[in-house]
Order: structure tokens, then sequence, then C-alpha cells
């Protein structure tokens, strides 16, 4: 299916079509950070509730098998901006730059942005970058229309920062301002202005993310809901927050609010029909900052959680709302990862995908119109905490750890049709399957110069390279 001349659609409340004479769809993707499955209370979540988002839900599509493209930040957003998965993508991990930034993209590769940019959309990002720092070949500003945000996700560990990049210029800041509120006030400004055209806003929000920092009006009504925790600190990045449980719950408090503010925007300005908004994580719920995942069931029924390759690291939320184009109340388990998110913009866009991706088009599922293709299967690679693989076909799921140790290490298998905590390893009584993942591995893998399985040396600091001095 072509989003060019005509685009119809058959929902239960009818059938709904676009002609040639209306404007492309404004597409907005929010992506919290480290936020779990079981953290919106839409998939179950008990201790607080996200009332906005949970709307979302309700007026649109929630998906039940969806994936992360890895199990911590900048891979994951590496994935979601090329449409490849972690056996092919140029980042599959966290690679620092000091004093600030992480490693950047090739100056060439091909982004989501830039491809809406030939479908005549303006684009910007918001939040937190992690693909390029500071003047690099692959700053934001050489992907993007507008960038506001924090370039380097080291520096997104505190909400408090002294700087944000606004485009290209460094804002000093006094350290007490709340950086998600001036993130969202520019992606407000951002919608607002280029309301009357095309916009893609990829809106990467650093909630709940560490340190456990929030406004202490949202914090101090699950102070009271929670005064167990009163004594308990909370440690991150040089900082402490009290009753960081309280904290936890003031920020997705704050999260859902802010998305609530975008989606009364889009009414305000009458271009909320036109509109799309996807709403995901980039990984599973965190560890840190005195954050406790079990407490609030964070991984829903999942095991495991950021940086591992069971389900509670990489399975993750999608919701997707478009009015008269989405039916509302529905659900999907399309078996989907954020590297079909590429190919999905573009078709909504009415530009080509480039061929060589892993993304597949969701638009047919989403839209309830057309043949959706499906994947043969989806594959991640990470190289921390020993090295680790893991695919998933059909209700199989492959996971192998320990790989710089041993490269032949046991691969666990699990049905997750009957076993979605994967505590069964059926590895034993189907080596069949263990052979299908074995060949799934070797099938996905693409070596590359900077990510290999053998053991890690000790790191050394890299540096920003020295700008060369004019002849």
């Amino acid at each position: 299916m072509r989003f060019t001349i005509l685009f119809a659609v058959f929902c239960s409340f009818g059938l709904v079509s676009l002609g040639a004479d209306e404007r492309k769809p404004n597409i907005i993707y929010m992506l919290l950070d480290d936020a779990g499955y079981g953290d919106l209370s839409c998939y179950g979540q008990k201790k607080f509730q996200t009332p906005h988002i949970d709307k979302l839900a309700a007026e649109g599509m929630k998906f039940t098998d969806h994936y992360s493209g890895s199990t911590v930040c900048a891979p994951t957003r590496c994935v979601l901006m090329t449409g490849v998965h972690t056996g092919h993508s140029y980042v599959r991990g966290n690679r620092e730059i000091q004093p600030e930034g992480q490693a950047a993209m090739p100056a060439d590769i091909v982004t989501i942005p830039r491809l809406l940019k030939k479908g005549d959309y303006t684009t910007g990002a918001f939040g937190k970058w992690g693909l390029g720092y500071p003047g690099s070949e692959s700053d934001p500003m050489e992907h993007f229309d507008r960038f506001y945000g924090y370039n380097c996700q080291r520096c997104a560990h505190t909400y408090y920062p002294d700087h944000l990049w606004d485009d290209r210029e460094k804002v000093k800041l006094d350290g007490e301002t709340y950086a998600h509120d001036l993130i969202t006030d520019k992606t407000l400004d951002f919608i607002r202005e280029n309301k009357d055209k095309p916009f893609f806003a990829y809106l990467a929000i650093t909630i709940p993310h560490a340190a456990m920092h929030v406004p202490e009006e949202y914090s101090a009504p699950f102070r009271e809901k929670f005064p167990e925790f009163e004594d308990k600190v909370g440690r991150y990045a040089g900082t402490e927050v009290n009753n960081p449980i309280a904290a936890f719950a003031g920020m997705m408090k704050k999260a859902d609010e802010d998305v609530g503010n975008v989606m009364s925007l889009l009414k305000e300005l009458g271009i909320d029909d036109n509109t799309i908004v996807l709403f995901t994580s980039d990984n599973g719920p965190h560890k840190e900052g005195g954050h406790d995942p079990d407490f609030f069931d964070s991984n829903g029924p999942f095991t495991g959680y950021k940086r591992d390759l069971t389900e509670g690291g990489i399975r993750t939320f999608l919701l997707a709302r478009w009015p008269g184009q989405i039916a509302p109340g529905t659900t999907s388990d399309l078996v989907s990862a954020h590297w079909d998110m590429l190919p999905t913009f573009c078709e909504l866009a009415s530009v080509k995908s480039p061929e060589k991706i892993d993304g597949i088009s969701i638009l047919p599922t989403l839209t309830g119109s057309g043949e959706q293709k499906r994947h043969d299967y989806l594959y991640w690679e990470f190289y921390e905490k020993g090295g680790r693989k893991a695919a998933r076909w059909g209700n199989w799921k492959a996971v192998q750890n320990d790989i710089k140790k041993n490269p032949d290490a046991p691969i666990a298998i699990y049905d997750l049709s009957s076993d979605i905590a994967e505590q069964n390893d059926l590895s034993a009584s189907q080596p069949e399957l263990v052979n299908k993942a074995k060949a799934i591995f070797k099938a996905a893998h693409t070596p590359s110069p900077n990510w290999s399985w053998k053991p890690e040396p000790k790191k050394k600091k890299t540096q920003v390279p020295a700008k060369k001095k004019a002849a």
C-alpha cells in the first residue's frame, strides 16, 4: 500500500479516506527513557496512574508484543533512527566521548528525519540525542531542522543540568531549573510554529531515567502514600534524593501530564485529526538512582531489566493514536520493533524506504487496511555484561549469555505462548530449536570493526577530536 493518492481505511466505525488534496499527517513519536512495560496503568501499573497516557490507549491502538531496538540508550536510538536491528546497526552499545557526547554515526547515514525531509516534513528533536557529540558529523542538527535538549546521555543523568543545547548553541543554565520543563515548552513551540505544514516531532523524553529528580509538588503526594521509604536515599551521578520511590511515581505523573499537554495543544490548533501520535520506551526498567522496579512491578509479567535480553529488558509498550484512521480501543499482538518505525513513517510521508533495512511498515495494522507483512524473526545483540544475543520467531525465544567468555555458550529456548516469564528452558528437549537459533544468530549478524565479542580491554577515555588549525 502507498499513501499517495488515496488512503482508505475500514474501521469499526466506518470507512474513512484521505484525498490527495489533504496534507500529509504530522508524526509525533514519544520515547520514554527506561520506562518498563508495567510502568503505565493501561499496561497494569497499580501504584500510580497515568490517565493521559491511558487516554491514548483508549482512543487508539495498544500493542502487546512490541520490542525496543536494544536494551540500553544509544543503540536503541540508532536502531530507531536507521531502521536496522543491532546485528546491522552502526551503534550497538553505549560508547562515550569526553567531555560530552557519544560516538558519532557516519556523516552519510540514512535516518528518519533525513528521509522525511524528502517528503517536505519539518523535523524537530527534543530531549536526549546520544548519537553524536556536539559539532560532530552526527550532531542532531545534521539530521533535524530543530533540536533542543541534551546532546549527551551522560549529561542527562541529571534533570538540573548546567546547560542544554538549542540547535547548535550551548545554553547555560543555573543548575536549579528542571530541564524536562524547558524541553517540553520548546516541543510545544515547535508544534505551534509548524501547525500549517507537515512536521515530525521526536520527543526523546528523559523521564524516568536516573537520577530520580522531579519538582516536589509531583513527589509530595507519593511521599504521603509511601512514607515507609522516607528514609531511603537514592544516589546517582553525584546527587542524592530522599524517598526515590515517591520521586519515581512523581516523575511518571509529570511525564503523563505533559503527554496530556501535547494532546491538548493538537486539539487547540485544530490538527488533532491529522496527527498520528506514537508512545513507547527505549528499553526495560532500570535499577539506578534508588528506583525499585520490583516494588512497582515495572517489568510487568516479564523477567529481566535494562541490559538484559530477556523480555523484561526489551519488550516495551507501544500506543498509537490517529483519529479517523486508527480504530479506538483496539489491541494488536503484532510482533514488531523500533526498527519498524522508519518504513512506517516513510509510508505515511509517501517517501521511498531504503532497501537494505530490517524494518517492516506496520501501517496496515495501524489502519486495518492492506496486508500486513510479518517478520521472520527479531534479533538483538548486546556487548555489555559478558556479551548477549537473543532472537524471537513466532512464539519461540532464544537467549545466549556470556559470549565473551565462551563463544559457544548455551542457548536457552523459551516458549512465550506458555512461559512469558522465561522460566522454563526447553533447550535440552528442543535441539532443533537451538539449531534454529544458531542459524538466526549467524544470518542476522554483520561483523563491525567497532564491536567485538572478544574480552574488552580496560576502557580509556576518548576525547573529542581536536579541530585542525587553519593553514
